[in-house]
């Protein structure tokens, strides 16, 4: 009895002492439950994101792309000045804006043909409000750097709603400024604005830079509206 007492009480010591090692309950850093994107309602317009292709399409025909990120658990490299640019979770990018004018820069290096891929496709979903929408998009050549000389303005799904999904569409090839700047350009990078003040977010599920059908067709919504891909 007294060995078996002995032992018990070992045990008991070596618990404590391993507990000990260990912080209090409530000294432990809390884990954040991962972020859920609510259900949201998607903008019927001409061009859709096809999940099944995986990629945008337009009257059932997808656009070629020279480039597509689609945030698969990765920022892809895309940085945020003024906010954060996070993995959204499970998958995209989450963007918090947090001062005034936040922009959006993919990497450097695209080397994109921009008389052959003048179209700019951004799939996003607003999932908090935000004051004075911007939604410029501003480019890198070898001849220039960004500058409000050579911009452009989206032609269609601007503004998006809380909890509304919209492909805000930029035509490249007809600029706000800079004439035809971008199609006689080697492109080597891209930068988004979303809104033009602090406060607002989005989660950002594919980026894409594509082939242009011609301005009538980016315009022209389905007679029925699609149900784009929940992702």
């Amino acid at each position: 009895m007294s060995a078996y007492l002995l032992r018990a009480g070992v045990l008991s010591l070596v618990l404590m002492l391993s507990a000990c090692d260990q912080p209090a309950p409530w000294a432990r850093a809390a884990v954040a439950p991962p972020q859920t994107l609510v259900a949201t309602k998607p903008r019927a317009q001409a061009i859709m994101w096809n999940e099944g292709k995986d990629a945008f399409e337009i009257a059932g025909k997808p656009l070629k792309a020279g480039r597509l990120w689609t945030f698969d658990g990765s920022t892809e490299g895309f940085v945020l000045t003024g906010g954060a640019a996070l993995p959204g979770a499970p998958v995209g990018l989450e963007i918090q804006n947090q001062r005034a004018d936040p922009m959006l820069r993919s990497p450097t290096g695209l080397a994109l043909d921009g008389r052959r891929f003048s179209l700019v496709l951004v799939r996003m979903t607003r999932t908090r409000p935000g004051a004075a929408w911007d939604g410029a998009i501003f480019y890198r050549t070898a001849n220039h750097g960004e500058s409000g000389e050579f911009q452009a303005k989206p032609v269609d799904g601007a503004n998006p709603a809380v909890n509304e999904t919209v492909v805000v569409v930029y035509d490249m090839s007809r600029l706000k400024s800079g004439g035809d700047d971008w199609q006689t350009s080697q492109i080597d990078q891209i930068r988004v604005d979303t809104d033009d003040q602090a406060g607002g977010g989005f989660v950002i599920h594919q980026i894409a830079v594509t082939e242009n059908p011609g301005p009538e067709a980016l315009t022209t919504a389905p007679a029925q509206p699609t149900t784009l891909a929940a992702r």
